[in-house]
This record gives C-alpha cells, sequence and structure tokens, in this order.
C-alpha cells in the first residue's frame, strides 16, 4: 500500500523516526539495524510495511530491501506480529538471523525477548526453505562510533528498551550487565542490542 516514504529525518529514537513529506509527519518504527543506519542522514528514504488492525494503522520502515522482506516472512508465521518481527531483528542483524534459521538454531532466535522455544521452532521449519532458496543476506557492515557519554547513553538505551515492552528494573540491570563487561566504548545500538540479548 505504501512502498516506501522519502523525505526529511525530523526526529530518531532507537524505536521509530519522523519522516516529514510535504508538511506531514510520518511516524514509522524501525529496527536498531535500521536506525543505526540512518542516524546521521537528514533526508532518508525507508522501505516501508503499513500494518493494519482494527484499532491502529502502523508504519514500519527499513533501509535495505533485505531487511524488509526477512520482516515480511517474519509475520507470515502464525504466533508472529509485527512488533515481535521488528525485536528479531533489532536483536539479530539479517546475516545472523538468516545464519540461525538455516543450521536450525532455535537457541539464538529463542533469546529474543518475546520469543518462545515454540515460536523458534516454527520460524526455523517455515523459513528454511525459504532462507535456503532466496539466499538473502547482504554482508554485514558492523557501524562503529556514536560515542556518547554514558549517562546520556544509559538514558537512551533504557527508553528504547521500556519502548520495546521491558520494565524499567528489568532494562537497568540488563544495561549496567552489559557497560560491567564492555566498558564506556560501546555505541547507543551495540549497547542496545547486548541489553536485549542478556535477559
Amino acid at each position: 500500500m505504501i512502498d516506501y516514504l522519502k523525505g526529511k529525518l525530523v526526529f530518531k529514537d532507537p524505536t521509530f523516526v519522523i519522516i516529514d513529506i510535504n508538511g506531514v509527519g510520518y511516524h514509522v518504527k524501525v529496527s536498531l539495524n535500521t536506525y543505526s543506519q540512518i542516524k546521521d542522514e537528514e533526508h532518508i528514504k525507508l522501505l516501508t510495511h503499513l500494518h493494519i488492525k482494527e484499532d491502529a494503522h502502523t508504519l514500519y520502515g527499513f533501509k535495505e530491501e533485505m531487511e524488509k522482506r526477512l520482516f515480511l516472512l517474519l509475520i507470515s508465521i502464525s504466533g508472529v506480529g509485527p512488533n515481535t518481527g521488528l525485536m528479531i531483528l533489532s536483536s539479530l542483524s539479517g546475516g545472523e538471523l538468516e545464519t540461525a534459521i538455516s543450521q536450525e538454531d532455535h537457541k539464538t532466535i529463542q533469546r529474543v525477548k518475546g520469543v518462545g522455544a515454540k515460536t523458534a521452532q516454527r520460524i526455523v521449519l517455515e523459513l528454511k526453505d525459504k532462507i535456503n532458496k532466496e539466499n538473502l543476506a547482504e554482508p554485514q557492515v558492523v557501524s562503529g562510533g556514536f560515542i556518547q557519554q554514558q549517562q546520556h547513553l544509559k538514558e537512551e538505551a533504557l527508553q528504547a528498551l521500556i519502548t520495546l515492552g521491558f520494565t524499567k528494573a528489568m532494562a537497568e540491570k540488563n544495561i549496567a550487565s552489559v557497560l560491567k563487561k564492555s566498558g564506556s566504548e560501546i555505541s547507543l545500538e551495540e549497547l542496545i542490542k547486548a541489553s536485549l540479548r542478556s535477559t
């Protein structure tokens, strides 16, 4: 229905962005992977998927075609809604997800918040043949930098985790655990991603 949006990036958060197109602000949910790729851009183009429910019309945005296709594959599975699909793509890169599926590595997928054993098994079972056939993965470029003062970093990561469904106490515990291991030389995306996995 809306295949992509192209406009001025007026607000960005690790979980969503607002794109201004001719004076209309579009609220678009994004994965951590997409956020890390667009954070320095002023004008952006995002591939989108419009998810329609009775009580809400929600836009999901993706920087890369491969991530959008993985998202659509994930939400085609019974029990995997768009928010869970986005959570998976925030916790794992496209390449990591494909590897986990093709190697039948349920445990990696199961480590994502909100994904139980049965759902992880269903994802592998239903997507293995499709993934092997399409081989969607593109080389993953790990973006470094974007180091912020630790307090500001913790606050942004905390807000993102709460938005993604964590309780404040659990989010703070995970962030503290990750920072203890990694020290302050960690980017916001890496901190959130590691915190998502440390449950």
